[in-house]
């Protein structure tokens, strides 16, 4: 797919699906802004981007500071002139992060926070910082990266599915579309290999990446509003269901 002339933002672009989209896109052309809280391995993405022949900056963001998303949308149009692209790929869950084990009703207030903070409301935060600029443009694609999780009860991205919406009817009239593609287990960690499917794999992160270039291309220009499951089928009835080998 061809994003010549394109600029696109991918958070949590250090690392995992936000890398390989970043990664992806300046193959077909497109300039690039790599977003992450870390900044030294945000950098070294950007630079090995660089070095392979494509265009990619770095900017240091925690996602849950608006002054900061804001700071790399100005950074964006300032650098590449527009900003046609934005995908919402940071995030993580929040007792995994903080090495907690505990149920929703024993857990820290603030480990909850951060889950909150950085699944839902960072993305928001970057919704509402390139909205303006896509807006004049008359056009631009927002992609919030959502999860299994969001359609089985996960609060947090079960919100995404919402904003998706949302964004979809706020940013119609301007021509701007807004997608949620939800992965069920993906080999970004070792870990998701146990975590049953239908299909009896986890997903390659290639496969979901895929998915979402082809939201973002102008070959999906009719698609907005929706959220697409790319689960290997977990979403069919539960892993109850599911036959173990």
């Amino acid at each position: 797919m061809e994003f010549k002339g394109k600029t696109a933002i991918v958070t949590g672009a250090a690392s995992g699906m936000g890398l390989l989209s970043a990664r992806k896109l300046a193959e077909g052309g497109a300039s690039v802004v790599l977003c992450d809280v870390n900044a030294e391995r945000v950098e070294a993405a950007a630079e090995e981007i660089r070095r392979n022949g494509g265009k990619a900056f770095a900017v240091k963001v925690d996602v849950r500071r608006y002054e900061e998303v804001e700071a790399a949308a100005k950074f964006t149009v300032e650098s590449c002139g527009r900003i046609d692209i934005l995908i919402n790929c940071a995030g993580g869950y929040c007792g995994r992060i903080f090495g907690r084990s505990e149920s929703f009703k024993d857990l820290p207030v603030e480990v909850l926070e951060w889950g909150a903070d950085v699944n839902f409301k960072g993305p928001i935060w970057f919704c509402r910082a390139v909205f303006n600029t896509m807006a004049e443009q008359k056009g631009g694609v927002i992609i919030n990266l959502g999860s299994i999780d969001g359609v089985t009860g996960g609060a947090a991205k079960a919100g995404m599915i919402g904003l998706t919406k949302s964004l979809a009817i706020l940013g119609a009239p301007y021509n701007i579309r807004a997608c949620c593609v939800s992965p069920g287990p993906v080999l970004t960690r070792p870990a998701m290999a146990g975590m049953a499917t239908l299909l009896k794999r986890a997903a390659e992160p290639a496969e979901v990446v895929d998915l979402i270039l082809y939201l973002c291309s102008e070959k999906a220009a009719f698609i907005t509003g929706s959220n697409y499951l790319i689960d290997g089928g977990r979403a069919c009835g539960g892993a109850c269901y599911i036959e173990k080998e």
